[in-house]
């Protein structure tokens, strides 16, 4: 039986691939952006315009969709390429971060949303042992601007992870790859494809497990299978060819 899902980021480079995933498994998904103009963009699809950090309107829109499940995949990453204006960038997402997802999570326990679905980064581990589990500690002593990233991603965990009575998932993706991304192929320590990051989502929906787990293809860096044993996650997951 589908449920009703709010998908906050839903024209992000995950949540366009995440659409059709939601809506093809029989969910009824409203998605949320930033702008009327971008909520255009999405032509037969339920959208929703609002500023993240306007905590009224998220909440608004959240009372007003009743979701089953909020899934977060909020980022701002315009400009990070450029080191010119990555300081910038990194500082926005870590806003999001950090205050956007404080007003999504505060609206969803005002509407008594079960259920919260949250886009982390499985680079953010504290040097140690390799390959990283899901339990071990994150680089919060980092020299900056490494130490603004994993403050960001710390404080989303947190908020996500401890907000009873409403239960928290939070995805660790790698480094992404594939159709609206910057990169063609598999790059970094933890490489994800697109379509296999939203898979991810899909199956904590469906699966309403908790906790935190590492999405990436097989790497020296982190463990993934904790995401494949609970969520039945598999990192060649893609969407059908158009």
């Amino acid at each position: 039986m589908g449920q009703r899902i709010l998908l906050a980021g839903a024209t992000g480079v995950i949540g366009r691939r995440l659409m059709p995933l939601l809506r093809d498994a029989g969910h009824h998904v409203v998605g949320m952006t930033r702008s009327e103009l971008k909520a255009r963009e999405f032509r037969g699809a339920e959208m929703v315009a609002a500023d993240v950090f306007d905590a009224a309107a998220v909440a608004r829109i959240v009372a007003s969709v009743r979701p089953d499940v909020v899934i977060h995949q909020l980022t701002d990453l315009s400009g990070l390429a450029d080191p010119a204006t990555a300081s910038d960038a990194i500082g926005r997402n870590a806003r999001i971060r950090i205050e956007g997802t404080r007003n999504l999570v505060d609206a969803a326990l005002a509407a008594d949303v079960p259920h919260m679905v949250a886009q982390s980064i499985a680079w953010a581990y504290a040097p140690g042992t390799l390959p990283h589990a899901e339990d071990d500690a994150l680089d919060i002593h980092a020299d900056e601007p490494r130490s603004i990233t994993v403050r960001g991603v710390a404080a989303l965990e947190a908020a996500v992870l401890n907000s009873p009575p409403m239960k928290g998932t939070v995805l660790r993706y790698g480094q992404l790859y594939g159709p609206g991304t910057s990169r063609d192929g598999p790059t970094g320590s933890a490489p994800l494809h697109v379509d296999a990051a939203a898979h991810a989502a899909l199956l904590a929906v469906a699966h309403g497990e908790a906790g935190i787990f590492n999405i990436a293809e097989p790497n020296a860096q982190v463990l993934t299978d904790k995401a494949i044993s609970k969520l039945g996650w598999r990192d060649d997951m893609r969407l059908p060819a158009a």
